[in-house]
């Protein structure tokens, strides 16, 4: 088995339908099994998957078990020399999944490997970034990157700077699409089921970076990639769970300054927003939304206060 084709979803039917099609329609010339783990979804997904896909094996979760422990469960019982973690909410172009391993097999000492990802009007998504640091959290408070995203000091973090139009070794291929070499996870190990959602793969990466791993990007096959399907239900809850998983790296794998300077920055990060939202609730309007959005950063300054690893 070439690749086992690693799939969560999460009341997202429809765009898991279209991804699942787009896997089969445009994966050729290698040998490889689809597994999909429902977490719990309240939609007709796994009554869609049984009935469209019934080569799929299918893991049915009676709770939504989180992004990490859900690829977890597919990982146990992958057979392929390769773990492709693919979101659901992705189209594959122009066969990128055998175009992708076929380069992880040229290089074998590729851990980790990501491709091209594009939005839904064909234009560049950026993925591939930076591990969290005090340097990055401080431009990212201060939203200099978007200022200046063409300057890599200020685009440093998510290197907004990089067209990913060629082949280089990156600190974190992002999990929308992340080729995994099985033999590394072996190795290495699974991902840490204490990140529910967020951070789960900037975590791993750095894992295989220190197990002599390469972590790579090539630009030799291309997706879509929706975004946010699944968060978007809960968006101010998925705010808080982006930093509280940045939090989460930052305790894991820095000492005790480092760690209080990093919940001093995302505490900054929320602070410095609440004020900003209300005055724009005043000016702009939309003050249903903009309250929803203020009560969910006061909601995560209570959160990284009362943070537990």
């Amino acid at each position: 088995m070439d690749v086992s084709i690693i799939i969560v979803n999460w009341n997202t039917s429809q765009v898991t339908r279209d991804c699942l099609v787009s896997v089969y329609d445009q994966t050729h010339g290698i040998e490889f099994e689809v597994i999909v783990i429902d977490n719990a979804s309240s939609d007709d997904s796994v009554a869609m998957i049984k009935h469209d896909f019934p080569q799929v094996v299918l893991i049915e979760n009676t709770e939504n078990k989180g992004f990490a422990a859900a690829n977890n469960q597919g990982i146990e019982i992958a057979q392929g020399r390769h773990l492709l973690l693919l979101n659901s909410d992705t189209i594959i172009l122009d066969g990128a999944i055998q175009k992708t391993v076929q380069f992880s097999d040229k290089h074998p000492d590729i851990g980790v490997l990501g491709c091209r990802v594009l939005n839904p009007d064909k234009t560049l998504q950026p993925t591939c970034f930076m591990y969290p640091s005090i340097l990055n959290m401080i431009l990212s408070t201060s939203y200099l990157y978007k200022l200046f995203p063409k300057n890599p000091f200020f685009g440093r973090e998510k290197m907004t700077w990089w067209n990913r139009d060629d082949v280089r070794e990156v600190e974190v291929v992002t999990g929308c699409f992340m080729l995994v070499r099985h033999d590394a996870v072996k190795q290495v190990g699974c991902m840490d089921e204490r990140f529910f959602m967020y951070g789960e793969e900037t975590d791993w990466c750095y894992r295989f970076k220190k197990g002599q791993w390469k972590v790579m990007f090539s630009p030799v096959g291309e997706i879509i990639h929706l975004g946010g399907q699944s968060s978007k239900r809960v968006k101010g809850e998925m705010v808080i769970q982006l930093r509280i998983a940045i939090l989460q790296f930052i305790r894991k794998h820095n000492n005790i300054l480092v760690n209080f300077l990093a919940s001093l920055l995302i505490i900054l990060f929320f602070a410095l927003r609440i004020p900003i939202l209300a005055l724009l609730s005043i000016v702009q309007g939309h003050r249903k939304q903009t309250w929803l959005r203020i009560k969910a950063y006061g909601a995560g300054i209570f959160r990284v206060l009362s943070f537990k690893n």
